[in-house]
Order: structure tokens, then C-alpha cells, then sequence
């Protein structure tokens, strides 16, 4: 008796030992990665730039381009703003809740955004962006997805981010945020429940532009050197791209050469997907 007295307690001494020295390695490694490799932005392991580029957690992680000088509130003037939803009708939900000063306050939290590469780079992607925006809100009428609450964007294969049942992942902001994958990381990288309170999209203007801008910055922004057709598949791939859909694609890259010609850029090359 004495003698399992004696071992138990040394026993149990030795597990939580070995399970401090578990926790404190996969601690340092977020998601368990050998050394040598990358903890990528969704938690998997690896060594390519889809693991160590935009978003890598944790490892040799590769460094991100300079950012250039650009300042983007020169470039999204309040005439250049005010030409897109002044285009919205007055009874629009958008109407007062977008606008320009909510875009620079929700930007100063994403100072990488249109800041990549040369400055003619730099208005290509604010032309993008505002391209896409337009498109998802009907030139900022709208702040949530028509039927949304109808339709069921909770997908319960990505059990990192659990859906609330009494709460719709429908798309909400200026690139009409949807899925329980995406408003999950993105509330937590802003900060508010994107799995509890997905409706903040739709409420604070400031968070609205900070998910647009999050997923931007993580989805969009490293593709976009391939020509504005890679943002498409970027945003809505499988509905438009490859024929899927020709008329919303052609609708997109109207779009965003009208503002390539209002920044005075050239939109390049590869403009579909």
C-alpha cells in the first residue's frame, strides 16, 4: 500500500510534466509544425508559400514585400467615393451606413492594403477592390445578401469555427462576408464574435470595412499579381469562373476598368477568370 501511495503521486507528477512540455511545444508551434515548417493561416503545416506567405501563424515564415509609399486616402478621394454610391438609389440600406470616412478609419488597421509593389500596382487594386465592392453591393445599396436569411452558409466540415444554430453566415458587407469559416477568423483577427454576432457586420460600418479589408488582405491580395480574373476566382470562383457564370465576370471587369480610366491606370492583363 504504501509503495502505490508513493507512485501515484509520482505518476502524477510525471503526466503533467509531460503534458506542460506538450502544451508549451505546440504552444510555440500554434499548430503542431515540425520546426522546419509553416503553420499556415488556417492551422495546417507546411513549406510553400500557401503555408508560409499571407496569413503564416507560426515557423520560418516568409517576409512580406516593402510597402510602398502610396497613401490611399489620396487615391479614394471623397469625389472618386461619392461616384459609386451616389449611384445607389436614396431609399438604399447603404445609404448612410457606408462611406468614405469608415473605409480610411477601418483601413488604418490594414496598412498593407493597396501599399504592394509600384504605385500604378497600387491603384490596379484599389480599382479592383471598389470593382468587387461595387458588384456584391449594387454601388453600395446594400449591406446584407438579398434572401440571405434563407440560405444556409454554415458549413459544419470546418468544426474550428461551429455554427451557432440560431444565427445566419449569409453575406453581410462591402464583399458580403459569408460562412461560418470566414466570419469565425475574421472576428477574431477585428475583434467581435463573428460566430455568435455575424449581424456586427451589418450594424457597425467601421467592422463592415474591416472584414471587407481582412478578407481582401488574406484571400485576394496574394493573387492579385496574376490580373484581376485571379481576384474573381479569389471572391466567387466557383459561381463565375470557368463559364460558370459570364454575365456577373464581364459585370465585375466593366467595373473595374471604369475605375482603372478614373485612377488613370492601365487594368493589364488576364481581366477574366
Amino acid at each position: 500500500m504504501l509503495t502505490h501511495a508513493i507512485s501515484k503521486p509520482i505518476l502524477i507528477v510525471t503526466i503533467l510534466l509531460v503534458l506542460q512540455a506538450f502544451y508549451t511545444t505546440t504552444k510555440a508551434q500554434n499548430c503542431g509544425c515540425s520546426p522546419d515548417l509553416c503553420c499556415s493561416q488556417f492551422g495546417f503545416c507546411g513549406s510553400t508559400s500557401d503555408y508560409c506567405g499571407v496569413g503564416c501563424q507560426q515557423g520560418p515564415c516568409f517576409a512580406p514585400p516593402p510597402a510602398n509609399g502610396v497613401s490611399v486616402d489620396e487615391i479614394v478621394t471623397q469625389e472618386f467615393f461619392n461616384g459609386i454610391i451616389d449611384q445607389a438609389e436614396s431609399s438604399c440600406a447603404g445609404n448612410g451606413f457606408y462611406s468614405r470616412g469608415a473605409f480610411l478609419e477601418a483601413l488604418e488597421s490594414y496598412s498593407r492594403f493597396a501599399r504592394i509593389g509600384s504605385v500604378d500596382d497600387s491603384r490596379r487594386e484599389i480599382a479592383a477592390f471598389f470593382a468587387h465592392v461595387t458588384h456584391e453591393t449594387g454601388h453600395f445599396c446594400y449591406i446584407e445578401e438579398i434572401n440571405g436569411p434563407s440560405r444556409d452558409y454554415c458549413d459544419e466540415n470546418a468544426t474550428q469555427y461551429p455554427c451557432n444554430p440560431n444565427k445566419g453566415y449569409y453575406g453581410r458587407g462591402p464583399i458580403q462576408l459569408s460562412w461560418n469559416f470566414n466570419y469565425g477568423p475574421a472576428g477574431t483577427a477585428i475583434g467581435f464574435d463573428g460566430l455568435n454576432a455575424p449581424e456586427t457586420v451589418a450594424t457597425d460600418p467601421v467592422i463592415s470595412f474591416k472584414t471587407a479589408l481582412w478578407y481582401w488582405t488574406n484571400r485576394v491580395q496574394p493573387v492579385i499579381s496574376q490580373g484581376f480574373g485571379a481576384t474573381i476566382r479569389a471572391i466567387n470562383g466557383a459561381l463565375e469562373c470557368d463559364g460558370a457564370n459570364a454575365a456577373t465576370v464581364q459585370a465585375r471587369v466593366r467595373y473595374y476598368t471604369e475605375y482603372c480610366r478614373q485612377l488613370g491606370v492601365d487594368p493589364g492583363n488576364n481581366l477574366t477568370c
